[in-house]
């Protein structure tokens, strides 16, 4: 299936690592140019570096620092300028997890909780915020939030509602910006294999997925890559669970 990818242009922060970096290196296989964008220039050269030799992409890396309004608007302007405009948007710039480990109310800081907040769904706000003129006057776009499956269960508070409001964003923007030709959607990946990923914790994580190992993050970037390109225009506003099934729930 040709997904119509070749020559779009897409930014992907918290790209130096992790479910972002597989991600980055899909859509640059599938023939988009790239920033990856997070906050430590040394790993940022090193992926983009690394992903240009596997692709022959042009990709960039510029820092960002999503907590801050002047760093996001900075960095999207310098995306647009290095690759002469921007398509596609994944937001994919929080910490595995999450700041806060409370799993109960007397457990909960505040500050914890709202940098948390601020990073993954405020966060993802602004970089949408600072992207969505450019794409409003392209007439199409693709932005695709990473939430997680921390969503549907609960015990972890904090991780819970940063996930909800990843969901609840996602489908605002949807509404707002599906007419102009912009999709919005959102994926919930669970425990993804990476680079940092051992033998341990996959054993020990592998009857967290209905098949029954863990999904690997190439496998998430696969979905990620086809919410992205133009074929996908049928689903928006909608949040994909990408871990593999979780047994015993039913969601519909």
């Amino acid at each position: 299936m040709d997904l119509k990818l070749t020559g779009k242009r897409a930014i992907v922060t918290g790209g130096s690592r992790g479910i972002g970096k597989a991600i980055a290196h899909q859509l640059a296989l599938e023939g988009v140019d790239l920033v990856l964008a997070a906050r430590g220039q040394e790993a940022l050269d090193a992926s983009a570096a690394e992903l240009t030799a596997a692709t022959g992409r042009h990709i960039v890396a510029l820092t960002v620092d999503t907590a801050r309004q002047d760093s996001v608007d900075a960095m999207v302007a310098q995306a647009i300028d290095a690759l002469g405009g921007i398509d596609i948007l994944v937001n994919a710039a929080a910490l595995p997890g999450g700041i806060s480990p409370a799993t109960a109310l007397d457990q909960i800081v505040d500050a914890e909780a709202l940098e948390d907040i601020n990073i993954k769904v405020i966060g993802y706000l602004r970089t949408a915020r600072a992207l969505a003129p450019h794409l409003i006057a392209n007439g199409w776009g693709r932005i695709i939030n990473v939430g997680g499956l921390n969503i549907y269960r609960t015990g972890r508070p904090v991780a819970t509602l940063r996930n909800v409001g990843v969901a609840a964003i996602t489908k605002n923007m949807a509404d707002e910006l599906g007419p102009k030709g912009i999709n919005v959607t959102a994926i919930h990946p669970g425990a993804t294999r990476t680079e940092k990923t051992d033998a341990a914790t996959e054993a020990r994580v592998a009857s967290w997925s209905s098949l029954g190992r863990m999904v690997d993050a190439s496998e998430v970037a696969n979905v990620v890559t086809f919410l992205a390109s133009p074929l996908s225009v049928a689903i928006n506003g909608d949040a994909i669970p990408v871990g593999g099934g979780l047994p015993g729930e039913i969601h519909y």
